[in-house]
């Protein structure tokens, strides 16, 4: 048997191809919703533990923006779409 394992920079150029696996769904900071709204929020979208949700919203509040979910582009505009509508601005990046 012949086997060929990948090596470290193999798999490197192939991650890099797969764009779907380079997006960030971004949350910004702003002045109006509360850290309950934002833990709220990623808990019910991005299907968060309520811990995880409470972290993110203190880096978003500490850093003026955070990636809270990465993945596939269909998948995280879903999200983006849903959490404008409850106010907060988020891009895909």
């Amino acid at each position: 048997m012949d086997f060929h394992f990948k090596t470290i920079e193999e798999t490197q150029i192939e991650f890099a191809h797969d764009e779907s696996l380079h997006q960030k769904l971004i949350l910004h900071n702003d002045n109006y919703n509360t850290f309950e709204w934002v833990i709220e929020t990623l808990v019910d979208v991005c299907k968060h533990n309520p811990v995880q949700a409470e972290q993110c919203s203190l880096l978003i509040h500490n850093k003026g923006k955070y990636a809270v979910q990465h993945g596939p582009f269909e998948t995280l505009k879903q999200m983006k779409d849903e959490i404008i509508e409850r106010g907060i601005n988020a891009t895909i990046e």
